[in-house]
């Protein structure tokens, strides 16, 4: 089984193509369900985001390719929501969806993997900035609001990396991740990103299999060429920690897939 839970649509302003576009990227490269999850709304950097006015628009589009392309290929609704205390809102977490994708991209309103904001790091202590933000994971995985931990290392997006020993920083995260019995999201965005390999890392990857936690697939993609890329890589790379099944969740429950 060939599953991809995170693609994104114009409605976030950083992507491309539409959403017919990509579900039949998905079709040509042989993915048999294709999850969109775009940023949801919330009441901060909204340039980067859909609008609250504009989740209808969006659950259209999903459902409507849903139906056009039943016959070919499974399409699933979702958001990636950011964890961001004091800003995310029951509109989205109580949406009717198939999944809720819980991710970090914000240390003190500070947009870290935005390029924009990347001169900030020159003022900050990676060690501390690395452990602020898997604290910030392990109280995301803690709320029990979401189904999928995404891309959980994305600090190491640019490659500022710590001299403190990343997996001891990583593990309360994880182990919040399993007792909250969450999905980690194995994300090929990092491929296409200075750090050069997938979120997580393999080392985490490990860790997490030894956990017992469950894994699921996401291109992260922001434009249709993005769908399916850096498949193989990291399907070896789950086989190689030992990992033989996938996550898909419908209207909340998850079902298990060889993959």
């Amino acid at each position: 089984m060939k599953i991809d839970l995170h693609s994104h649509t114009t409605l976030c302003n950083h992507a491309e193509g539409s959403v017919d576009e990509y579900v039949e990227k998905a079709i040509e490269y042989g993915i048999d369900i294709i999850g969109f999850s775009d940023h949801a709304p919330m009441d901060f950097d909204p340039g980067y985001r859909m609008s609250f006015e504009e989740m209808a628009l969006y659950k259209k589009w999903v459902i409507d390719a849903k139906q056009k392309y039943a016959d070919k290929i499974e399409v699933l609704f979702g958001y990636e929501v950011d964890y961001l205390p004091g800003h995310m809102d029951e509109r989205v977490l109580k949406a009717d969806v198939d999944f809720l994708i819980g991710s970090v991209h914000f240390i003190n309103e500070w947009g870290f993997d935005n390029p924009e904001f990347i001169g900030r790091y020159e003022n900050e202590d990676i060690d501390q900035i690395w452990q602020k933000y898997f604290d910030l994971v392990e109280e995301m995985a803690k709320t029990g609001l979401f189904d999928i931990a995404g891309h959980i290392d994305l600090i190491k997006v640019f490659k500022f990396m710590p001299k403190k020993d990343i997996l001891e920083m990583a593990m309360p995260a994880l182990k919040a991740i399993k007792a909250a019995d969450m999905v980690l999201e194995l994300n090929v965005a990092g491929y296409r990103k200075p750090c050069a390999e997938p979120y997580p890392s393999p080392s985490i990857l490990q860790a997490a299999f030894d956990l017992g936690i469950k894994i699921t697939f996401g291109s992260d993609a922001h434009n249709p060429e993005q769908v399916g890329l850096y498949r193989q890589e990291v399907e070896a790379l789950a086989r190689s920690i030992g990992y033989k099944e996938c996550a898909v969740f419908r209207d909340r429950e998850r079902t298990m897939y060889p993959f």
